[in-house]
């Protein structure tokens, strides 16, 4: 039998997966932009999202684990589901509109909704919500430093 985390993790990996699989191949035009002079971390912010995705699985499997199969469980799932598709979005969606503001809104409505999936649990689970704490802090840095780089870069808006 196939255990909850093992599917948790699996849709995490496949989106996650799908996502830098339909980025669109404009790279290059993020490269060039300009960044603050504070942005001495561009190359550990992988490894950051890869923890802070790890986290947020760990949270759903919590919540899932407390009451299985109920409705709330799925529709929990769904709303980690749906954070998750706006954090991947966030490079394929940007680059595709080549606007540095597009990216400030998805990183923006991200961590929205991932406020909303803390507060939502809580009450279930202290545990879940404290491994929501790593995007919580990470995603107004990012979001931050997209809003910076497009006042650097106003033609790139």
């Amino acid at each position: 039998m196939i255990k909850s985390w093992m599917i948790i993790g699996i849709i995490a990996f496949l989106v996650g997966f799908t996502g830098n699989w339909i980025s669109p191949n404009q790279s290059q035009w993020f490269r060039q932009l300009k960044r603050p002079r504070w942005l001495t971390f561009e190359s550990a912010i992988p490894l950051i999202w890869t923890v802070i995705f790890i986290c947020g699985a760990w949270s759903a499997y919590i919540i899932w684990e407390h009451n299985p199969n109920s409705y709330t469980a799925r529709l929990m799932m769904g709303l980690y589901l749906l954070l998750e598709i706006f954090t991947i979005a966030y490079t394929p969606v940007m680059l595709y509109f080549r606007s540095l503001i597009v990216g400030t809104i998805i990183g923006g409505t991200g961590l929205l909704i991932c406020l909303l999936i803390t507060l939502a649990v809580l009450p279930v689970s202290m545990w879940a919500a404290l491994l929501l704490l790593p995007y919580l802090l990470w995603s107004p840095i990012g979001t931050y430093t997209t809003w910076e780089m497009s006042r650097l870069n106003p033609q790139d808006a």
